[in-house]
């Protein structure tokens, strides 16, 4: 019996396991586009990074990343769960964040005319979902589990509520960014995140 019991337990864990990692989160305060007119091809001399977040674990929770410029957090994209976002910037180096319970940090150097791929990935906070950047790295894109996140997220786009909803937050991004930049200095550099220039295709 107690076998049994053991048995029915661990089945109905991985059901439920597959049910999360399924869900896709509702698109909020940004507009769902078709792959013909997502910015996805870099403009002359520019370069894109997608943010893709295949992961369907925290589905309710939103995942906003940024990028910082002169301190300052400038709105990437709002990404839910099964989306992505192709985001167009000028080549060199950057430094993005991603905001949930908590912030964290990326550091890229891409050039121009490359497209580069970096997951929004959740795990589990105290109160809700937290997110890291995770860059995908040039090995990486010829793999099948790549291949398969990327077509299963749909494309989603900014829109005016996406720069109303940052600009309204901005006092709780700002403290955010403040609070959690300072612990991720601490870390050793050969530890962070970082999109390298040779990792684009």
């Amino acid at each position: 019996m107690r076998k049994n019991i053991l048995g029915w337990s661990a089945s109905i864990l991985v059901v439920l396991a597959l049910l999360v990692s399924g869900c896709a989160g509702t698109v909020v305060n940004m507009r769902e586009v078709s792959a013909e007119k997502a910015a996805i091809v870099p403009e002359e001399g520019k370069a894109v990074v997608v943010f893709m977040r295949p992961s369907g674990l925290g589905f309710a929770i939103q995942s906003s990343v940024f990028e910082i410029k002169d301190n300052y957090p400038s709105l990437v994209g709002i990404v839910a769960a099964k989306t992505k976002v192709a985001y167009r910037l000028d080549p060199g180096k950057h430094l993005f964040m991603v905001i949930g319970e908590n912030a964290d940090f990326m550091s890229a150097e891409v050039l121009p005319n490359k497209t580069y791929y970096v997951l929004v990935t959740p795990r589990m906070g105290f109160w809700k979902a937290r997110f890291s950047l995770d860059p995908v790295h040039k090995q990486e894109l010829s793999t099948s589990e790549f291949k398969g996140s990327l077509d299963e997220c749909k494309w989603v786009e900014k829109a005016p509520e996406s720069e109303n909803w940052a600009m309204s937050n901005m006092a709780s991004i700002q403290s955010k960014r403040a609070e959690y930049y300072l612990d991720w200095l601490k870390t050793p550099e050969k530890e962070r995140p970082y999109l390298l220039d040779e990792d684009g295709r």
